[in-house]
């Protein structure tokens, strides 16, 4: 399942939202506790770029709230993933579709930053 992880991961950083969407939910499916949230935190920003690129503003925006609401819980990483970056990029992503501004280009997600000290 963990190939399939970083496909979806892959998928997302090259604009498939509606693939990437499908890929982790069959990753989200069989899970069960803590992990299920963080999945399902991702398919929504998935899902809510798919929206706002299908020009549905309403579905685009209750799909970025909720994967915020979830995604809080696994800040700032989580699974190698840099989620306070994708928490704020999805947040910037958010503010603009709701008061009607060009997005540009949509985010991608990061691997966690590691810092050595020494």
């Amino acid at each position: 399942m963990e190939d399939r992880f970083q496909e979806g991961i892959r998928l997302f950083n090259h604009r498939k939202f509606f693939e990437c969407h499908e890929v982790l939910e069959e990753v989200w499916t069989p899970e069960r506790g803590p992990r299920r949230l963080f999945l399902q935190s991702l398919i929504h920003v998935a899902v809510g770029f798919y929206h706002h690129g299908r020009r549905n503003p309403l579905g685009a925006t209750r799909q970025l709230r909720k994967a915020l609401r979830k995604m809080t819980a696994y800040l700032p990483a989580c699974e190698g993933i840099d989620t306070a970056r994708l928490y704020s990029d999805a947040q910037r992503v958010l503010e603009r579709i709701e008061v009607g501004a060009e997005v540009g280009v949509y985010p991608t997600i990061h691997s966690q930053k590691t810092y050595s000290h020494g």
